[in-house]
């Protein structure tokens, strides 16, 4: 299976929470996206790995996502080191998307700033000949990703580039709250996190309404890139 794109999270619920309205917007134009989860979430507060891996495939359903999958990699602990880029790497060459989407590189949870770094470094190393990987007990091919780009997440990056969402916020949150071990529920007897509280939801919220107004929309969610941007035609430009 050859993705278009391919967003990568540290814990199950980052995708959705940072570019969830993309994604749901390029399926809608015809794109084949998937999305890799570096961890099952096993050290988060609330919920279980085997409850999260449900509410994951259940917000995969709801996005119209291709393909979703987890690494398997130990939450709170992801390094860029050569053994994480080695477990890494086979997952790029397998689907060759061309579109990386992955954590943010200055964040609040340290997963979130090892997992940016891990990715960059990934998508340059899975494209040389001399780094032997197998998938299914099958040597593979080398492949780089086009374009790599970072989402936002809790604190506040200013974006390279912008993406009207509005469309699709609605759907965007339906994923968000199929994990529902994670956000806000009056009934939950488990204990209160940052996440957890409900304001957390209305930001958001809030966020993509405040990434909206910069390019005069209702929602938009917004990315930074490590290498210059360029559109081949100004009147592509919103």
């Amino acid at each position: 299976m050859k993705l278009d794109i391919l967003a990568i999270g540290a814990h199950p619920d980052d995708v959705e929470i940072s570019a969830g309205g993309s994604l749901i917007k390029q399926i809608s134009l015809g794109c084949k996206a998937g999305v890799l989860d570096l961890t099952r979430g096993e050290m988060g507060t609330r919920g279980t790995p085997l409850i999260r891996d449900k509410e994951s495939l259940d917000a995969a359903n709801i996005m119209g996502l291709s393909w979703r999958g987890n690494a398997k990699l130990r939450d709170g602990f992801i390094e860029n080191d050569k053994d994480h880029q080695l477990l890494t790497i086979p997952y790029i060459r397998h689907f060759k998307p061309e579109i990386i989407l992955c954590n943010a590189p200055h964040d609040r949870h340290p997963d979130h700033r090892k997992a940016a770094s891990l990715i960059q470094d990934v998508c340059f190393l899975s494209g040389l000949n001399k780094i032997e990987t197998k998938w299914a007990e099958k040597p593979q091919s080398p492949w780089r990703p086009s374009k790599l780009l970072f989402y936002i997440q809790y604190f506040y990056l200013k974006p390279d580039i912008v993406v009207d969402i509005t469309d699709f916020h609605s759907k965007k949150m339906k994923a968000i709250k199929a994990h529902k071990s994670q956000f806000y529920d009056a009934d939950s007897k488990e204990p209160e996190t940052l996440i957890s509280d409900k304001r957390f939801l209305e930001k958001i919220e809030a966020r993509d309404q405040e990434f909206g107004r910069c390019i005069n929309v209702s929602y938009a969610e917004g990315f930074q890139s490590f290498k210059t941007l360029g559109v081949k035609n100004l009147m592509d430009l919103v």
